[in-house]
């Protein structure tokens, strides 16, 4: 297939590019570098910085490329942030993707695959979360993410889009051969900041909050292996159906602590990782972890990669090697 990738410079979208094209589809990768690299983008793929809002060059590209299928990762993702300027996320997010499908209906492409989010379920009364879980999102970025959701099942009802959301839990991890990671600034994610003490670039890392009724008292998150997040792209794409919104979890349905996060990076780095312990954020949830049974069943795809010592390895790798980010060297395929 040819396939339009909206933010495919970023960090899953690079992982899912190289995927695609190891696939044997041709990609086209479009990215305003604001957040993504371009160093990211693998050879095998065509890379156009441009920006979502630029409608008359979204209608040249696929007026001339006639693409099977959209992916689309751009997105401004700090919740944080969001709470701050919830503007700046609904025009982004909301407004660039109802523009990014509008041009699809003008050129009939029909096929797409979202990158949407756990955290549209907000605080579960249950674990683990299944796709039934009724979603009540609790942040501006959230919010968005649920609203284009909603704009992909009104679209499959009106005129035909085949559409499929997935919905991360915690993306982690690197391409097995180090060549692509994590690369973000500011960097907010857990893994890679407990890294960055191991690497010398920050004294400590911060553990927020210890009194949690979890297993160690510290939060719980489910991780899962971009590599595997990639893979699920590559089910959905090939598998989206015209008229049919669907929805699917994807993460590994085992949870791992801020405390086993700090101890495998420790085994792994050989650093002893220096941590200060910090009262709760406001916001932050126990635990968040997937039912994943339903992409399983539908899809036919499950997480490689499960054991938290292993994700956090690749991870290491990446970082080990890339010291600076993709500043370093360019990726390659």
């Amino acid at each position: 297939m040819k396939l339009f990738v909206a933010g495919g410079a970023g960090y899953v979208g690079s992982h899912t590019v190289r995927a695609l094209v190891d696939a044997g589809h041709e990609v086209v990768v479009f990215d305003n570098l604001s957040a993504g690299h371009a160093a990211a983008v693998c050879a095998g793929a065509r890379l156009v910085v441009g920006d979502l809002e630029d409608s008359l060059l979204l209608d040249d590209l696929f007026g001339q490329s006639r693409f099977d299928a959209v992916l689309h990762f751009a997105a401004f993702i700090e919740v944080g942030e969001s709470v701050v300027s919830p503007l700046k996320f609904y025009h982004n997010n909301v407004g660039n993707s109802i523009r990014l499908l509008s041009a699809m209906e003008r050129h009939g492409v029909k096929r797409m695959v979202f990158s949407s989010t756990c955290a549209t379920y907000g605080t579960p009364e249950k674990m683990p979360i299944s796709e039934d879980t009724p979603q009540n999102p609790q942040s501006p970025y959230a919010r968005v993410k649920l609203a284009v959701e909603w704009a992909m099942t009104d679209s499959a009802a009106a005129w035909g889009l085949g559409c499929v959301a997935l919905r991360y839990f915690n993306a982690a991890g690197a391409a097995p051969d180090a060549t692509i990671g994590e690369d973000h600034d500011p960097e907010t994610h857990l893994i890679p900041n407990v890294l960055k003490v191991a690497l010398g670039q920050r004294e400590h890392v911060m553990i927020f909050g210890t009194d949690y009724p979890t297993k160690d008292g510290t939060c719980v998150r489910d991780y899962v292996h971009v590599d595997d997040l990639a893979a699920a792209h590559l089910r959905a794409i090939e598998t989206a159906k015209g008229g049919e919104f669907r929805a699917y979890n994807a993460g590994t349905g085992t949870g791992s602590s801020v405390r086993e996060v700090v101890e495998a990076a420790r085994k792994v780095t050989g650093h002893a990782i220096p941590v200060i312990e910090s009262p709760r954020r406001p916001g932050d949830v126990p635990e968040l972890c997937a039912d994943a049974d339903k992409i399983k069943r539908e899809l036919g795809w499950s997480a490689r990669h499960t054991d938290i010592e292993s994700i956090v390895a690749s991870a290491w790798a990446w970082h080990k090697s890339h010291p600076k980010g993709f500043e370093d060297r360019p990726a390659k395929c």
